[in-house]
């Protein structure tokens, strides 16, 4: 004759201690789905996809932007003002670290 199972030596309807663990350790219970557990990454830096439209970073490592005032409201400029608005402008100092550190992805 056979041993009885240990679920039922240990006096009960409990399960045994490694079936236990089994379901505890890949979170799978009663005909539910298995969960996989990627390894934590931390996630990426990503540049502000504001900035990245208004700003741009020339060789040098100035920043340029774009002309402000420059796209309504032109009947009473004058020819040579919205002319000079086509170029782009440098930033100032302070902005152009406030932008540097948007695209660098250090901003959010």
């Amino acid at each position: 004759m056979r041993a009885p199972p240990p679920s039922q030596v240990l006096g009960g309807g409990a399960p045994a201690a490694h079936v236990r663990a089994r379901a505890r350790v890949t979170g799978h219970r009663a005909g539910g789905p298995r969960r996989y557990t990627a390894a934590l990454v931390m996630p990426k830096m990503k540049s502000h996809s504001g900035a990245k439209k208004r700003f741009k970073v020339t060789g040098t490592g100035k920043v340029q932007a774009r002309h402000s005032f420059s796209s309504h409201i032109l009947e009473k400029k004058s020819p040579k003002r919205k002319r000079h608005m086509h170029l782009d402008i440098n930033l100032v100092k302070g902005d152009a670290r406030r932008a540097t550190t948007l695209l660098n992805g250090q901003g959010r």
